[in-house]
């Protein structure tokens, strides 16, 4: 891999664990990219220093390095308050924060994340995803709602590339914290997991008839009364815990109203279980290439830079 002297931008997704970079040619063009495991609890304390290093390894020297996810945290390299869903999408820009302790001659942005609240005054918050969304609708998706699955699933509704509703549910950290520890792995046991359709569609469906707490329950007890084989626990956990997500936002829905589907950004595998609950559920589900979207949002910055 040798020197790229078209580079012009460098966009990072910089989350908790990971760092994702993308790098962009006058055109914007993404040119090469590099994934590793300097995430922003791998970097404290050194983030100019990760950063230089990552710049050395993609052997670039770009103009302005785009930042965003946790490392514009209160634990990240510098702090990027929030935004209201006053702020639109595209206008984003406008309220990303310089970076004090950049490297010599590199100029760092970091983008803001939200804060949104509910009607009852609930806040919730997302830092990296605003930058997915931004390419979303710059690819023509500015209204509806968007889900982007992982540890900290966010549903997400835009109207006219504006954020109206932001909900966050702790899914994918559920599902690692009650497959490794506690009763439900104990039910799982040493059983090898395989993948049961079937039992993922029966979490779906158990997912709207009461507490998750208790349902989650279930999942034990039709284990343990031979109702399911424990290879099957942990695709009837995932679909429990994807349907709560479904049926709640359903629920919570403006009354009269009917959701009739959403865009998804994710990995291949995490959208397929979506579309699998959506489709149980009678809802559309489409897929939206999660890195495209990135790099469009990426395009979409250094096109307003190069007209300031």
């Amino acid at each position: 891999m040798g020197p790229v002297k078209s580079a012009v931008l460098v966009g990072i997704d910089w989350g908790t664990t990971h760092r994702r970079a993308y790098v962009l040619d006058a055109q914007g063009h993404c040119i090469r990219t590099h994934v590793d495991a300097q995430g922003a609890l791998a970097s404290k304390g050194r983030f100019a220093l990760a950063l230089r290093d990552l710049l050395l390894e993609l052997q670039v020297d770009p103009g302005l390095v785009v930042m965003s996810g946790m490392v514009g945290s209160a634990l990240g390299w510098q702090e990027a308050p929030y935004v209201s869903g006053a702020v639109a999408l595209q206008a984003l820009p406008q309220h990303w924060v310089e970076v004090q302790e950049a490297p010599a001659g590199t100029r760092c942005v970091i983008v803001p994340g939200y804060c949104v609240r509910n009607s009852l005054g609930q806040p919730d918050v997302m830092r990296g995803e605003e930058t997915q969304l931004l390419g979303a609708v710059k690819m023509g998706h500015a209204s509806g709602w968007f889900v982007l699955p992982g540890t900290h699933s966010k549903w997400v509704e835009l109207q006219a590339g504006r954020v109206v509703q932001l909900r966050t549910y702790m899914t994918g950290e559920l599902f690692g914290l009650l497959t490794q520890n506690g009763t439900l792995a104990a039910a799982a046991g040493s059983a090898g997991q395989v993948w049961d359709a079937a039992a993922f569609r029966l979490g779906v469906q158990a997912a709207s008839q009461g507490s998750l707490s208790h349902q989650l329950f279930g999942c034990r007890a039709r284990v343990v009364c031979a109702d399911m084989p424990a290879s099957s626990a942990h695709a009837y956990l995932s679909g429990l815990l994807i349907g709560g997500e479904l049926h709640d936002v359903l629920q919570t829905t403006a009354q009269g109203e009917r959701m009739a589907g959403f865009q998804l950004l994710g990995t291949p595998e995490l959208a397929a279980h979506y579309q699998s609950a959506a489709f149980q559920l009678a809802l559309q589900a489409e897929v939206l290439d999660a890195q495209a979207a990135f790099v469009t949002a990426l395009a979409h910055i250094q096109m307003i830079v190069r007209h300031v």
